[in-house]
């Protein structure tokens, strides 16, 4: 006889799936891809090529690709959490070993067909991988220090293997995405606090291991004004472009720091600075109002999951979202050093979108299966 929870997971027909597929949710992501449609479309210059017919092309595919994930039964991507980390893990040692070199960075894995960032992959793969494991354990047991050696080594490994890239923008949102599920899991304040303190009496030797490029970010994020035409030019001229936007904006494809082309890397990670230009304070404040419709959706389908791992696999994806929004901006504004990290579905680039659009299908998938119960026993190593 079948147990209760297997039970449970068969009698939702597909038909069922399809209705509980929170379309508010959809709806909010797709507002924010035709944002970034809209400002591709600018940044070409009034022209569909070569950004913006790209970026939609990827989002329909992304779409179906969410929609197939959220629909999968969520216990079998816990069952498959570990395959799925450890591909990604021998996809970071292939770049190290033959990766495709880009920009100073050997980021990128060729695979024939298509072009791919394994530590795109691994921002997913990891926050399913701990979600698991921490499903595992009993709220005792994650008090225990020793439960806490294997989560540590599954995050530090891909990490470290990010970092040597380089690729630092990256190797701190595994970081701190994954101190979410950590946090969200259960494990103890004071923990945290002790981690903290020992990263930041490590800075002088950290210091010592950053390439010439990355001490050169910190240092003109402390005074950009120091080199105006060399390394602070880029911040420089976003700031520029923030405060000439003003109130409303200079109007739709008539920002001059863009359109002269003082503003870099426009279509990627200074986007939303190009945005404020444009639609000024008002366009910036509804991008940021449907990211945090998006956010607060995120937390309250993790609040309604029935099961440890939905709960803390929903926290840890809507935590990735807050983070790359939060410091893309801070980003661009000057507030942090600037770490190459794109704003979600707005940025241009096909790795990153497909990876957040798989985020959401799981997300989606939380609260499709929300009433699911998943006994801690299946979730063992």
């Amino acid at each position: 006889m079948r147990s209760h929870w297997y039970s449970r997971g068969n009698d939702m027909t597909l038909g069922r799936k399809l209705r509980d597929i929170n379309w508010g949710l959809i709806l909010l992501v797709t507002a924010i891809a035709s944002i970034g449609f809209a400002t591709l479309y600018s940044a070409g210059g009034g022209n569909l090529d070569p950004w913006a017919d790209r970026q939609m092309l990827r989002f329909l595919v992304g779409l179906v690709v969410m929609t197939v994930i959220a629909v999968t039964d969520i216990r079998l991507w816990m069952r498959l959490s570990y395959v799925i980390y450890f591909i990604g893990l021998l996809m970071l040692i292939a770049v190290e070993l033959f990766g495709r070199v880009g920009m100073g960075a050997q980021r990128w894995l060729n695979l024939g067909f298509i072009h791919i960032q394994p530590s795109e992959v691994m921002k997913i793969a990891l926050i399913l991988t701990l979600a698991r494991y921490f499903h595992g354990l009993s709220y005792e047991e994650v008090g225990r220090i020793r439960w806490l050696i294997i989560p540590l080594a599954i995050v530090f490994v891909p990490v470290g293997l990010v970092m040597k890239q380089p690729d630092l923008g990256t190797a701190m949102l595994l970081l701190m995405s994954s101190g979410a599920v950590f946090f969200f899991a259960g494990v103890r304040a004071w923990k945290f606090l002790v981690g903290i303190a020992a990263a930041g009496a490590s800075l002088p030797i950290a210091w010592g291991f950053l390439h010439e490029y990355q001490q050169k970010r910190v240092l003109t994020f402390l005074n950009p004004e120091e080199d105006p035409l060399g390394a602070g030019y880029h911040i420089m001229q976003s700031k520029i472009a923030l405060g000439s936007g003003g109130f409303t904006g200079k109007g739709f494809m008539q920002g001059t720091q863009s359109h002269l082309s003082f503003l870099p890397e426009k279509q990627t990670d200074f986007i939303f600075t190009m945005l404020a230009e444009e639609h000024g304070l008002i366009g910036a404040l509804v991008l940021l109002a449907l990211y945090i419709l998006v956010i607060a959706y995120g937390y309250a389908i993790a609040l309604r999951s029935r099961s440890q791992f939905g709960r803390l696999l929903a926290g840890g994806l809507t935590t990735m979202l807050f983070l790359y929004v939060f410091i893309n901006i801070a980003m661009v504004s000057g507030l942090v050093p600037v770490v190459g990290v794109p704003l979600p579905l707005v940025s241009y680039g096909g790795t990153a979108m497909m990876t957040l659009q798989v985020g959401l299908g799981l997300l989606i998938g939380v609260y499709v299966h929300r009433d699911v119960e998943i006994p801690r026993h299946m979730s063992g190593l």
